[in-house]
């Protein structure tokens, strides 16, 4: 049988890039592959060992493209990560830039970019010499016929004239695969593609997937840490650990060696030292559950250009209540929490009181942020300093990205101990990016959580965790709303990740005028 990829003895020469044992892969036409391990078990090291892309790897690493032309690697392997890209503009991306519409200079549209993603693969097939005229013209079609059922399915229509960085992270998702699929690769490798996209996008994905598993010579190989619900299509599974490639099993296989997780995993005594937390100095800790406004939005409208975003929204939080916020794709969560978080300048416009003070009142930023610990998708994305894990941690004392200031003693002391909380203070000393996207979670978690927040504010928190990961911070986010006068907003388009203290929640549907 062809073998697609095949890795004899891949090893590394750094010491802090290496497996344990050397590598030998195979993987054949007709295979549907994932590959999973918990956070920080070497997955990415294991892709960037498939698609020869780490300088200090030493591998011997054999390719089968047939019946493809191009032995080009780049033509044949498309990567998407975990670490949503903006593309082009990347290196000067910023979180705020998202809400700031008069900061667009330079930045493409979703359609335009989606639009070159196309006219090169059109450009690919007519060009290529070993095609005669009915294949090419069949491949074109299929082309065609590819790109128009990747816009219903996605609703791309809606996206095309936004600038790319407008995009929400679910947005961002579907243009990432559209343009990915588009060039038509012979080995599609997708890291975690089911988070961020909600339920009806899941299905809909899992069915094209399916559909090319079956319908081309297309190999999927995706990279999951969270395994409870590996697609049916996938025939096998390469666990990872430690460092360590495992042997490939078949799917069944692996289903029947899988351990089952406990319900609850925090440790007692590391629950016992949440609550036993000292509330801060002057902070009224007798205060009755849902007696004072933490937010109230009337009638809020926000619109970028022709796009309504929110219109005549009204919201309301009390103290101590727990919310669930969901909604489809590009609905407006994001940007609902923006306005909370003082990141969004439309506020001003807008009938927006906060911790009961409405905004353009001569409040600062800081006087809001003060009382709120926060993680998003988009500010994981944007968060590229290359800092000791444990001043990541600390710099959620000052709502800074770096450290600009140095915390106290007594300060640094409450950051390991989150870090101990979220199980990454063996990671106290080293830098963000050279952590795993599943342990940058943890330290991003840790720095919301190290200010000891009123209010809570969790988008899509568990993105990239491992079934024990997931587990665990699902544990903390239960303790902690157990602190008296604890407010908490969590994003998720799973409902099995929503904590049991949730007591209200809000559907976001998308603008229509």
């Amino acid at each position: 049988m062809q073998k697609i990829i095949e890795i004899k003895d891949g090893v590394a020469r750094h010491p802090l890039y290496r497996m344990k044992t050397p590598v030998n892969l195979e993987i054949l036409a007709g295979e549907q592959i994932a590959i999973v391990g918990n956070n920080g078990s070497g997955k990415s090291m294991l892709v960037d060992m498939i698609t020869e892309k780490h300088p200090l790897l030493i591998t011997h690493v054999n390719y089968d493209f047939s019946p493809r032309r191009s032995r080009m690697v780049s033509d044949n392997i498309k990567y998407i990560t975990f670490r949503d890209s903006y593309g082009t503009n990347d290196g000067q991306y910023y979180y705020q830039q998202r809400w700031n519409q008069h900061d667009m200079e330079g930045i493409p549209l979703a359609g335009e970019l989606l639009d070159e993603s196309f006219r090169i693969a059109e450009h690919s097939v007519a060009t290529d010499v070993g095609l005669d005229d009915s294949e090419r013209k069949a491949l074109l079609d299929e082309r065609r016929a590819l790109r128009k059922r990747l816009y219903d399915m996605f609703s791309l229509d809606r996206l095309v004239d936004k600038h790319i960085v407008m995009l929400s992270s679910g947005e961002l998702r579907k243009f990432q695969i559209t343009k990915t699929l588009l060039s038509n690769p012979r080995v599609l490798i997708m890291d975690n593609p089911f988070i961020g996209l909600d339920v009806q996008a899941r299905q809909q994905l899992h069915e094209l997937l399916a559909m090319l598993s079956e319908e081309t010579e297309m190999t999927l190989i995706l990279v999951l840490s969270k395994t409870d619900d590996i697609p049916s299509f996938v025939t096998h599974v390469i666990p990872v650990s430690d460092m360590d490639m495992l042997p490939k099993v078949t799917l069944e296989e692996y289903k029947k060696q899988a351990d089952e997780l406990p319900v609850r995993v925090l440790d007692v005594a590391k629950e016992d030292a949440i609550l036993d937390l000292p509330y801060a100095e002057g902070e009224d800790c007798e205060a009755e559950k849902g007696t004072e406004h933490v937010i109230d939005f009337k009638d809020v409208c926000i619109k970028y250009g022709s796009h309504v975003i929110l219109d005549k929204l009204n919201f309301t939080v009390m103290n101590g209540e727990r919310w669930a916020l969901s909604g489809e794709n590009g609905a407006g969560k994001s940007t609902l929490l923006s306005l909370v978080c003082a990141d969004n300048l439309q506020a001003y416009a807008n009938h927006i009181v906060l911790f009961g003070q409405r905004r353009g009142s001569g409040e600062t930023i800081w006087d809001i942020k003060k009382h709120i610990g926060y993680i998003s998708p988009e500010m994981h994305r944007a968060y590229l300093k290359d800092l000791p894990a444990v001043e990541i941690v600390a710099s959620g004392l000052s709502d800074s990205v770096g450290l600009y200031k140095r915390p106290k003693p007594e300060q640094m002391g409450v950051c390991e101990f989150w870090m101990d909380i979220f199980g990454i203070k063996k990671y106290r000393d080293t830098t963000f990016l050279k952590l795993s996207s599943g342990e940058q979670r943890l330290v991003l978690l840790a720095r919301a959580f190290v200010k000891d927040p009123s209010l809570l504010i969790l988008d899509e928190p568990l993105h990239g965790l491992d079934m024990y990961n997931r587990r665990m911070v699902k544990d903390v986010i239960e303790t902690f709303c157990r602190r008296k006068n604890k407010t908490l907003i969590m994003v998720t388009h799973y409902a099995e990740e929503l904590p049991a203290c949730i007591d209200h929640s809000i559907f976001l549907k998308r603008a229509v005028l």
